[in-house]
């Protein structure tokens, strides 16, 4: 009996592991031993956790990514490939909101799964284009390294066999190295550059003032009173509140 048990069990112990409907063949065997080594080393990016550091080549120079944050609030954005039509309208469309950044103390450091020399020519064809003229480095990231560090990755693309495709992420991360904001668009969809710009300015203000933003938000508009302060201490704080429920309440800063 006890040795029925166990060949059933370890039988249905290999099914479940292994279903008959989707057998895992040799080929493969080494692709999910390398996506499981990979996965396990892969930190997990939430909303709080340290920014990974690296190192990596870029156009303008080698860098340690947390020393070129120093400081500063920091924007990290990834592009599947040069010369490919979306990414060079971004590009393009960061780079003429560069002045806008700086005002904010924000970096800029895009990256594209080419090496540098294609880089080089990419950001001629960008300025041309786009009419800016480029300031801030791209990286370059051929083998993937930072695209997996960042899980810059569809699930589709980090099962394939061949080198995997890099979707459009973005990183706020704040000047300890926390991530901050993330957004993921598939590599078929431009992002909108006036969206992040504006969540920067949500975070910078809900950190120096201690509040939190509602829909919509723009720089200027009224603002919302966290649940954690009182309303007698936020007139005591920002003066005005106009209450529309006890958890629900505006004011301006």
């Amino acid at each position: 009996m006890a040795t029925l048990f166990s060949r059933t069990a370890a039988r249905f112990a290999a099914q479940a592991v292994r279903p008959k409907s989707t057998p895992i063949r040799p080929a493969q065997l080494s692709q999910f031993a390398r996506l499981s080594s990979t996965q396990a080393e892969q930190p997990r990016l939430r909303i709080g956790s340290l920014a990974p550091n690296f190192q990596a080549q870029t156009t303008h120079g080698d860098i340690d990514f947390h020393t070129y944050i120093s400081d500063s609030w920091a924007i990290l954005f990834s592009h599947p490939a040069d010369f490919t039509p979306v990414c060079t309208t971004e590009l393009g469309a960061f780079s003429r909101l560069k002045p806008e950044f700086d005002t904010r103390g924000v970096k800029l450091l895009a990256l594209s799964a080419d090496p540098l020399t294609s880089h080089e020519k990419w950001i001629a064809d960008i300025n041309e284009t786009q009419d800016t003229s480029m300031s801030f480095p791209i990286i370059a990231d051929p083998e993937r390294k930072v695209a997996w560090l960042y899980d810059m990755l569809t699930e589709e693309d980090a099962l394939k066999k061949d080198i995997a495709f890099t979707i459009r992420a973005v990183f706020v991360i704040d000047p300890s190295k926390k991530i901050r904001l993330t957004m993921l668009y598939p590599a078929s969809t431009g992002r909108n550059t006036a969206e992040v710009l504006r969540v920067v300015d949500s975070l910078q203000l809900g950190d120096k003032k201690g509040v939190a933003t509602p829909v919509d938000w723009v720089e200027g508009g009224d603002v919302i009173v966290p649940p954690s302060v009182t309303t007698a201490d936020a007139r005591k704080k920002f003066g005005d509140v106009r209450e529309v429920k006890p958890y629900l309440r505006y004011t301006r800063v």
